[in-house]
Order: structure tokens, then C-alpha cells, then sequence
């Protein structure tokens, strides 16, 4: 968060730790809720019913999942806003009408990702951010740095919200089942709403503000709305989906949507070193999202950078755009292909996987236990990424179990040369030196796993979805 009056800076923590990766892989506990479900669960289980079950309605049938508690959110208003949010974004925003939602993808100037977050416009000059809470600081600063005539308010995740409430309440509705149920909770009837633009509904009596989006596969929606009016909305919700199968996701489900969508969200943003950056360091907290990263996995380094990202890396280079002036550009433009890591999916050998478990039973070596459905364990983690004769092609992130798929996969970020489907490459589970100092990481010893790189997204069915939003 930002730098409260009289509290230390992020620059003077940088500045105290002379190990700084040392500090974020051993002392640190991340603020996400993937790794601290506790903060929210009193608000959303982590199972309605199983997570298995859960997973496969969003195949199957259809899921309601509740994001009202973990995204932060900013309301950007003014005749300038416009103007800084295309400074920052990387890609276009040059069809931006109030019927549209952007996806927003932020950069350093090195061109190092800081982070993406979905973007509304409400009115001409009012627009709302969701998630991302490095990206929203980096824009709540440029906003008084750049002197831009724009208001900005900020909603902290629940339980980080001072008023202990939301503005708003948000739902995503997603599977095969969710157009059917859609068109009968809304009265009066669905419109046609085309894939990332939004319209205004009722639903249960009350006005609802709807994105047409998809993370599991399917043209599912967004609902938003007063979060006074979350509960008749649900209800509504749930009663039109009782005769398709309707279920309600918990955040053990919901955290392993990205196996299969493919999305890799919050990377280590690339702000923690360079003096053209000393100032924003500065204006950051100390005890803020960006002080608390949670770094793990098998890579360890000793260089901070080795963890910052770029847009290449996380998929984003197809809608990266060099038709407008941003922060970034130049570095961005300058970067060789060879440097351009792919995302990728990696499936996991399976006669490994196996290994993993059953070394849990008996006198050992045990090797790090890998939890289902969401087997990470850093935020960002970092897992070493080999070819056969032993070389490094890459980082392995986000991992855990897809039920729908039967298999164990993993988000990556490889050389062009090992991103091509097919590849065989070998991951390394567990971390060094038999494990870090975080609370939640057992003693254990690292296991060489084989792997073969395949398409992301996996799902056949988020593939389809992709290439019709393209078309």
C-alpha cells in the first residue's frame, strides 16, 4: 500500500536487507489469499462441496464463484484519465468506448511487468480497475507524478478494508450451463452481449452491471453490482441455475481455474531495483503488497532481477501494442527475440508424480508434498526448468491438479527453442538445501520431474473460446 505520513518506505527496506531475494524467500508472508485462504473464509469456504466436484461443473454444467472479497479496486476519474491509462497500458486502448472492459498490462521503464488488471469504463471519464494491487499503486502514483487532473478512490480487499465492507459484490458465472442460466435470471430476458463488452441487466429486482468474459472455457459473465444487493442477486443466480446444475465455487477451486485457463497472474513486479524507480520506492510502503512477496520454488538467486518479468513471458506479446507512447516502450522495442521467453503449459509425468506421493509414506526421502488442487507454494514461485542434457530453458510457476484433465500441469516460461509442443523437459520440485523458512514449506529433499511441454491454454474447450474472441 501506499506510504502512510511518518511510516517507513519500501526504499529503506530495500536499502536495510543486504540479501533482498534472501528476505523475500524466507521472511515474508504473501498478503494473496491463494496463500492465506484464512483471511477470506469467513466470507467464501474453501469447498461448498469438494473441490473436485467444483472443478468439473465449470466443464460440465455451470459454477457461480465469488470474487466481492480478495481484488482490490480503484475508481479513476477526471479528463485525464484516459490519457494515464494509456500511458501505462502496453497494449491499445484506442477502442475504448463505456460498452467495453480492457484488459490494462503495466510496465517499468526497463519494460519489466508491474502487473494487469481488468479495466471498466463506466462513463467518458470514469473508469474502474480490478485486481492487481502492484498495478494500482502504480497508477494511484503516476497519477501524482505525471500532476494529471483525475480523483482516484481507492477499495482494499475485505480484510484489509478499513470498513470491513466493499462497494461492490462480484460474481463470476462460468460452464457450458451458464448462457441457459444467465438468460433466465435476467428479466426479461438476456440482450446479446459480445465477448469483453458490458451491459446493464436486472437480476433478483436489482441493476446489474455485466462482462461478458470467460476463465474456464465457456462465454461466461461478470456480474457486479451495490454490495448491499449481493444477496438477492445470488439467490437470484441460484434458483435459475437449481435445474442445470448449478454450483457455487470455494477459493480452493477457484485459485486452480489458471491450470487450465492458462492465465499467470501476479508476477514479481520489476520495481525493486534502478534509480529511474527510487521515487516510486519511495512513495510505497513498507509494509505494503510490494514488501511482502512471497518468492519459492527450486530457482534461488541472488539477483532480484532474475525474478522480474516481461510481457513475452506472461503471453502478452500478441496484444502488445507499439501504436501509442507508454512507459516501457522503448525497452520493450529494443528487447531480441532470443529473450522473448513463451508461456506454456507443462504436463507432468505422471509414473513422477507418483514418486512425489508415495516417498510421503515410509521412511523416506520425502519430497515436497504436492497439495491438490493448488500445489504452489510461493507467490510468484519459480521452479527450475531443464532441458534432457541438463541445460536451463526456463522457470515453471504456477502448478497444481485439473480433475477435468486427469493431470497434473504447470504455467511456464521457456526459451522459443523448448516452448514447442512436444518438448520433453525435466522440472526440479522442491527447494534447495532441503527448504526455506517459510512456515508453510516442510522439510524435504528435491525431485527431478519430466515433463512435457504442451499448448496454453490446455483446455481444448478455453482454446476454442480464445480463437473465437480473436476471430
Amino acid at each position: 500500500m501506499i506510504k502512510a505520513n511518518g511510516g517507513k518506505s519500501l526504499q529503506a527496506l530495500v536499502d536495510q536487507k543486504d540479501d533482498l531475494v534472501g528476505y523475500f524467500y524466507n521472511e515474508t508472508v504473501a498478503p494473496h489469499y491463494r496463500a492465506r485462504t484464512g483471511l477470506t473464509a469467513a466470507f467464501i469456504p474453501p469447498e461448498f462441496t469438494n473441490w473436485r466436484d467444483e472443478q468439473r461443473a465449470w466443464r460440465e454444467t455451470a459454477i457461480l464463484f465469488d470474487q466481492s472479497h480478495h481484488m482490490p479496486e480503484m475508481l479513476l476519474r477526471g479528463p485525464d484519465a484516459f490519457r494515464l491509462l494509456e500511458k501505462i497500458g502496453i497494449n491499445s486502448l484506442a477502442n475504448f468506448t463505456t460498452d467495453r472492459a480492457k484488459q490494462l498490462i503495466g510496465c517499468t521503464p526497463r519494460g519489466h511487468v508491474i502487473g494487469d488488471c481488468v479495466v471498466y469504463r463506466l462513463e467518458e471519464e470514469t473508469f474502474e480497475l480490478i485486481s492487481s494491487m502492484p498495478l494500482l499503486n502504480w497508477v494511484h502514483f503516476n497519477a501524482e507524478k505525471g500532476s494529471y487532473n483525475v480523483t482516484i478512490e481507492r477499495d482494499d480487499p475485505t480484510p484489509y478494508n478499513p470498513t470491513g465492507r466493499r462497494w461492490f459484490y462480484r460474481f463470476q458465472l462460468e460452464g457450458p450451463n451458464a448462457g441457459k442460466i444467465f438468460q433466465d435470471a435476467v428479466e426479461g430476458g438476456a440482450p446479446e452481449i459480445p465477448f469483453f463488452r458490458t451491459a446493464k441487466v436486472k437480476i433478483g429486482g436489482c441493476e446489474v452491471l455485466v462482462l461478458r468474459h470467460g476463465m474456464a472455457g465457456h462465454l461466461g459473465a461478470e456480474l457486479s453490482g451495490p454490495y448491499d444487493e449481493m444477496g438477492k442477486v445470488r439467490s437470484a443466480l441460484l434458483a435459475a441455475g437449481e435445474k442445470y446444475g448449478l454450483q457455487q465455487g470455494g477459493t480452493k477451486t477457484y485459485f486452480s481455474t489458471i491450470f487450465e485457463f492458462g492465465w499467470m497472474p501476479y508476477p514479481l513486479p520489476g520495481i525493486y531495483t534502478g534509480e529511474e524507480l527510487r521515487d516510486y520506492r519511495e512513495w510505497l510502503s513498507d509494509s505494503g503488497w510490494e514488501a511482502n512477496a512471497q518468492l519459492g520454488g527450486s530457482f534461488l538467486s541472488d539477483d532480484i532481477e532474475d525474478y522480474y518479468v516481461t510481457p513475452w513471458d506472461l503471453g502478452y506479446g500478441h496484444i502488445l501494442k507499439f501504436d501509442h507512447d507508454f512507459i516501457g516502450r522503448e525497452a520493450l522495442e529494443a528487447l531480441p527475440e532470443s529473450k522473448r521467453r513463451k508461456k506454456v503449459t507443462l504436463v507432468w509425468n505422471r509414473d513422477d508424480v507418483t514418486k512425489v506421493f508415495s516417498s510421503q509414506l515410509g521412511d523416506g526421502p520425502r519430497y515436497k508434498a504436492l497439495d491438490f488442487p493448488v500445489a504452489y507454494y510461493g507467490w510468484p514461485q519459480f521452479d527450475e526448468v531443464s532441458a534432457n542434457d541438463g541445460s536451463p530453458v526456463g522457470h515453471s510457476c504456477h502448478c497444481g491438479y485439473s480433475a477435468n484433465e486427469g493431470e497434473v500441469l504447470s504455467l511456464a516460461m521457456l526459451d522459443p527453442a523448448s516452448a514447442i509442443p512436444g518438448t520433453e523437459v525435466v522440472l526440479t520440485w522442491g527447494e534447495p538445501g532441503g527448504g526455506s523458512r517459510k512456515p508453510h514449506v516442510e522439510r524435504h529433499e528435491q525431485f527431478k520431474i519430466r515433463a512435457t511441454v504442451a499448448p496454453v491454454p490446455y483446455a481444448q474447450s478455453v482454446q476454442k473460446l480464445k480463437r473465437a474472441a480473436i476471430s
